[in-house]
């Protein structure tokens, strides 16, 4: 998933972005409510974590704005207080679900996962196409029965890929989807990873470029 984290303490801004970028996330990281805005013009979200006591545009307004934009994205609201009316009211803004801090980092990754699944279209648990067995929860890939290690970058491209059921994704929407605002759009990144990921999973090839369109599970 591409996920944007909007928290002003930088070392839990930094701390939650790593973790989610261990289990094959793309993760962007601002600090404030400006720069999420900015962000949100830009690039298109599942998941934003964010936090409500912000500087410069207040978490709230954020959250009002993504729904007055009825955007897809899912929003998991992050606050230090946690009694029953802050969180009806973070509810009533718009937000999706509700974290109060201090939160245990399993606890908002299976968050996040549960909200991502919300903002895409309906998939099986496990995704499986042309003999590969892609377990999302495990992070674990099976090519007919045999087991096949993946970075965390080509798991989410097999991901995606799969989750297309046959339909090309071109590079641009791998790189929405398995890479940060940090991945180069005009370096190889994209091409040397789908490489990989065909020599890993062996032959015959089920990984195939369309020109000029993009690639697609066969």
């Amino acid at each position: 998933m591409r996920i944007l984290v909007v928290e002003d303490e930088p070392l839990l801004a930094e701390t939650v972005a790593q973790g989610l970028r261990r289990d094959a996330h793309a993760v962007d990281v601002v600090h404030d409510g400006g720069a999420a805005l900015e962000r949100l013009d830009v690039n298109d979200y599942d998941v934003v974590v964010l936090d409500r006591d912000l500087p410069v545009v207040h978490g709230d307004d954020v959250c009002r704005e993504l729904a007055r934009r009825e955007s897809a994205a899912r929003v998991l609201m992050l606050t230090a207080a946690a009694d029953v009316d802050d969180r009806v009211a973070g509810l009533a803004l718009g937000a999706d679900d509700y974290l109060p801090k201090p939160f245990a980092f399993r606890e908002l990754a299976a968050r996040v996962a549960a909200l991502g699944r919300r903002a895409r279209p309906a998939a099986p648990p496990v995704l499986e196409r042309s003999g590969i067995r892609l377990d999302p929860h495990r992070r674990e890939v099976y090519r007919d029965g045999r087991y096949v290690p993946l970075s965390r970058k080509e798991f989410a491209v097999l991901a995606e890929l799969l989750r297309a059921a046959g339909a090309a994704v071109s590079a641009e929407q791998l790189l929405e989807k398995a890479w940060d605002e940090n991945a180069d759009p005009f370096t190889h990144t994209v091409r040397m990873t789908i490489l990989k990921l065909r020599r890993k999973l062996g032959d015959p090839p089920v990984v195939h470029t369309e020109p000029g369109v993009g690639y697609r599970l066969a």
